[in-house]
């Protein structure tokens, strides 16, 4: 991996919130800034990081490049960002955005993406020759990792299996409907296993919206709803994470978002991925992260030193 005498930043943007995070040539952090994202506002979004990075710069001692992570999608022919929670991006062309904001070199990848890089290369999968980062929160997204190096593909779109669709027959299986997805398809996989998605089940069986946490204690509890909600949801994802299997044979799955936090899943996902795959076919190590939500922004630097190689500088 590229050494940067000078060390880094990697900024991890979000609907609510943008971090930066400093490190040194041997990646150890020494600086870290969090401030609300403005959303709406682009002159403000763009004044936001810059002086976060200019902040940075100072903690820093260098003017350093920077490695971003963004949620959503880039248009690989117009590179126009899509699907963003940020909509004063949606639509725009946020790397020339960026680039001419802070004139510097800059790399931008998926946010999903940047947390299994970040799990790949000193975090919980660390050593594996292949790993698969998926993310259960407000949505389902992950990336596909070999030999501490994210796979990011043509489309530059590797490991988007929350965009997978849930077949017919197991939809019928659990009596749910089809549900449309902002991408303009229907059953798309994260509609029904994301945090949104379990309390959109318990709802669909007769209970109300509570979140996948209060849902997990339910169950403990002996609620008999939550109970259902639970292994529903976990059939479904066990489904989908042995399609992973199926596609990328990864040597351990790491979850993360907020679902990550709930113990059951590394009790029993397992078991449940075993059941829908093939016979002689064995399910990953499943892990919980090593750096939690706080590793998307360590996981854009890392993912602008494995590209350093092929950044124009201005």
């Amino acid at each position: 991996m590229t050494t940067l005498p000078d060390g880094c930043h990697g900024i991890d943007i979000g609907g609510t919130k943008i971090e930066i995070v400093s490190f040194d040539a041997a990646m150890c952090e020494v600086h870290r800034e969090r401030v609300a994202t403005p959303g709406q506002d682009i002159v403000a979004f763009s004044q936001a990081i810059h002086t976060l990075v200019r902040n940075a710069d100072a903690a820093l001692g260098a003017r350093a490049p920077v490695g971003i992570g963004l949620p959503g999608i880039t248009d690989t022919f117009t590179g126009r960002q899509l699907s963003t929670n940020v909509p004063a991006l949606n639509g725009r062309q946020a790397h020339r955005l960026l680039q001419h904001t802070l004139e510097r070199p800059l790399v931008i990848g998926n946010d999903c993406q940047c947390f299994a890089l970040c799990e790949a290369a000193g975090g919980a999968a660390d050593g594996l020759p292949t790993m698969f980062g998926a993310i259960l929160g407000t949505g389902a997204g992950g990336g596909y990792c070999a030999d501490g190096k994210l796979m990011r593909g043509l489309n530059g779109i590797a490991g988007e299996w929350g965009h997978w669709s849930l077949p017919a027959a197991l939809l019928a299986r659990h009596a749910l409907p089809l549900i449309d997805c902002p991408c303009g398809k229907v059953g798309c996989t994260e509609r029904y296993v994301s945090g949104p998605g379990m309390s959109a089940l318990h709802r669909h069986f007769g209970g109300d919206a509570a979140e996948p946490i209060a849902l997990a204690a339910r169950a403990n509890a002996g609620d008999v709803l939550a109970a259902r909600t639970l292994a529903v949801h976990l059939d479904l994802l066990g489904h989908a994470l042995a399609n992973i299997v199926l596609a990328f044979d990864p040597h351990a799955i790491v979850l993360g978002g907020g679902l990550s936090n709930l113990p059951h899943l590394y009790e029993r996902l397992p078991e449940a991925v075993q059941r829908h795959l093939l016979r002689g076919v064995q399910a990953p190590a499943i892990l919980p992260p090593r750096f939690g939500d706080a590793g998307g922004a360590r996981g854009a630097a890392l993912l602008l030193r494995q590209q350093l190689d092929t950044i124009p500088h201005p």
